[in-house]
């Protein structure tokens, strides 16, 4: 019997809708305990793949009938498989299309809200990883910060919306993923701007991106104010768009703060860190609406689907921001930290222009949740 596949967007809308869906994933359980599919009210059964081999009796009784079912492996062969041998023991099963390579690479577009004199900014929900890119448009200008690899996405949405990419930032650079800016920027013609304290080891050419830089995006008052925030990276910089949204980057989260360990040098930059978070950021209004360019656990979306929250909200509730000790504070940037992200300094040597690993190899790379985050 022929099985249907799901794809990584109709499971996503599943996510923002809190819907239920019961997941069989037929991967090792290693790969299972380290990133799988999160859904607020999504139960799970784990039995690998080579285990049911020889038949799925021993599984069916352990899948509800009353749920919507979805079988879930690496690149989907096996969920086909699978989901073939349920559906003919009677059972309405669906596998996911792609696999977790798929749901790893799916970016969902949420508009966050409009800005002074007709602008639009929206956030990209890469699902399956928790990186979070934006776009602010106005005029027909658009401008792309922290885009991913999936550079398509990012093009086809902006051409659906009439929209041309004229500039394309990255606040850090990053060690989780691979960056699409550059790519995007060539393929545009738009200008690709990179902090220079992060930039110090790349090979090509870009705009740096400096504190109390002001860049106006179409013919309205739409102005990103670089706010040179180190400490994730040296070069860490977060943006004030219309004096309504602070774009944060890695430094702040919904949830947690960043790391400045990916570089090697927790030591030296948790005091600009805590300087960043603890003073710079003080100064700035409490109404402003965090927008971090991650997030971590699959509580932290809006119900929308969106990642955001206020300033002031999270200065009273961020564990991270609430630690008057400094040495306490130190010691939870340093000693506190999860595993380092899969390959990470390849991740940095390709963000830097150094090595060009194909698609295949950039998606091994990417493979697993971000870990951007001090736990």
């Amino acid at each position: 019997m022929t099985v249907k596949g799901m794809t990584s967007k109709e499971v996503t809308q599943r996510v923002f809708n809190k819907e239920e869906l019961f997941i069989l994933d037929v991967r090792n359980e290693s790969d299972y305990k380290d990133w799988k599919i999160d859904g607020e009210n999504f139960k799970y059964l784990n039995v690998p793949y080579f285990e049911l081999l020889d038949g799925v009796e021993e599984v069916i009784e352990k899948i509800p009938t009353d749920k919507e079912v979805l079988v879930v492996c690496a690149k989907e062969g096996s969920s086909v498989m699978v989901a073939e041998m349920l559906s003919d023991a009677g059972l309405n099963v669906s596998y996911l299309k792609g696999g977790m390579k798929s749901w790893s690479e799916h970016l969902e577009p949420v508009k966050l809200g409009d800005l002074n004199d007709g602008g639009e900014i929206f956030q990209f929900v890469r699902i399956g990883k928790g990186c979070l890119s934006y776009m602010i448009v106005s005029h027909g200008e658009a401008a792309l910060i922290d885009a991913t690899r999936m550079t398509d996405t990012y093009l086809e949405f902006a051409n659906s919306i009439g929209a041309k990419i004229t500039r394309v930032f990255d606040t850090h650079l990053h060690a989780d993923h691979i960056s699409g800016g550059r790519t995007i920027a060539e393929k545009t013609g738009a200008t690709y701007w990179l902090p220079p304290k992060d930039a110090t080891e790349v090979t090509f050419d870009y705009q740096p991106l400096e504190d109390g830089n002001d860049i106006t995006i179409g013919n309205t008052v739409i102005t990103i104010h670089a706010l040179y925030s180190p400490g994730h990276t040296i070069g860490s910089t977060s943006f004030v768009v219309d004096n309504k949204f602070l774009l944060s980057g890695d430094i702040l989260f919904i949830d947690s703060i960043g790391r400045p360990d990916l570089a090697g040098k927790a030591e030296d930059w948790v005091g600009d860190l805590r300087e960043t978070l603890y003073k710079r950021y003080r100064e700035l209004s409490e109404e402003l609406i965090v927008l971090p360019a991650h997030f971590m656990i699959i509580d932290e979306l809006n119900n929308d689907g969106s990642v955001s929250e206020n300033l002031g909200t999270l200065f009273a509730k961020n564990h991270g921001l609430n630690i008057e000790d400094e040495n306490e504070f130190r010691r939870l940037v340093t000693e506190n930290l999860p595993p380092q992200p899969n390959d990470y300094q390849k991740i940095r040597q390709t963000n830097m222009g150094k090595i060009s690993p194909d698609m295949d190899e950039q998606r091994e790379m990417e493979i697993g949740p971000n870990r951007c985050a001090v736990r």
